[in-house]
């Protein structure tokens, strides 16, 4: 019997790993995730945590670039070591799912595409209505597209960013969600295999203008000062994440496109990575500002 894949993917910061904890929290079988994260921390592998889950993490590159046949090599021994219900793929939110899908249909036998999931930031579609390929790539080889933040913009501009992902890809079913809470069930058993997906050429493409730096200390950091630099960051910044350590307490820092947020959460020292367009023309500025954080 082939065991079930499903596929998330979705811009930097449009809520992939939002999504993992939910299903996470609400599995009811064993589930294998393979993550690929963009940074040269692992962030989101160690806030995706579940009694039935077993991680094997991909750091560094794109699973469909510098990790081909790693990918493979891990997906048969997941399966083979763990024998999971469902294999759960998270990619890096700079390239397209296309590679993927035709690696799990023409060298893993063994696995059956259970579904393409991408996710859609409806704040950052009315800010950034300018989707470029890769984005508009993800939503193309879509199979079911979750508008996600539908509480950060008005109904007529939510009812527009899903007329232009209906224009992009009428066929994939369209969920409205908030922090990407949504029924596994609506995920789960739809079998997707051979499905036909729009013809690219060989290879693909990454968004190669962004950038990704990293901020670690074993200091503790003044909370306030902190948050007065998160709330001023420059827009070349689009996303940034990663674990913070302060006097008063320890947090999960997640930022996307100036609204961020802080979530209690164990962290034995500060561990950032910020990402974005030109990201490394402001490194040294966003890097000294942090140090004036330290106690």
């Amino acid at each position: 019997m082939k065991t079930p894949m499903i596929l998330i993917s979705g811009a930097l910061g449009s809520g992939k790993t939002t999504l993992l904890r939910h299903l996470i929290a609400h599995a009811d079988r064993k589930i294998a995730i393979l993550m690929n994260e963009f940074g040269e921390i692992a962030i989101d592998s160690r806030i995706v945590q579940g009694e039935h889950i077993q991680m094997t993490e991909l750091a560094g590159g794109c699973v469909c670039c510098s990790l081909v046949g790693e990918f493979e090599v891990a997906v048969r021994e997941i399966t083979e070591r763990v024998g999971p219900a469902l294999i759960v793929v998270e990619t890096t939110g700079v390239a397209e799912p296309d590679a993927v899908i035709f690696d799990v249909e023409d060298s893993l036998p063994e696995i059956r595409l259970d579904s393409v999931i991408v996710i859609a930031d409806a704040d950052g579609m009315v800010r950034f209505p300018d989707l470029g390929y890769v984005t508009r790539a993800q939503f193309e080889a879509a199979d079911v597209v979750l508008i996600n933040k539908v509480d950060l913009v008005s109904r007529s501009d939510l009812e527009a960013v899903e007329a232009r992902l209906c224009a992009v890809n009428p066929d994939a079913a369209k969920l409205r969600t908030l922090r990407c809470e949504v029924h596994p069930s609506l995920l789960f058993g739809m079998d997707v295999a051979g499905r036909s997906r729009p013809a690219r050429g060989v290879g693909h493409h990454h968004d190669s203008e962004v950038d990704a730096f990293v901020y670690c200390s074993d200091s503790s950091l003044d909370r306030s000062r902190f948050e007065s630099v998160a709330g001023c960051l420059s827009p070349q910044i689009y996303r940034a994440k990663g674990f913070l350590r302060c006097a008063d307490g320890n947090f999960l820092f997640n930022f996307v496109a100036g609204n961020w947020e802080l979530e209690p959460f164990e962290a034995d020292r500060t561990e950032l990575v910020f990402i974005g367009k030109g990201a490394e023309e402001v490194r040294e500025s966003v890097l000294e500002k942090l140090q004036n954080c330290e106690i």
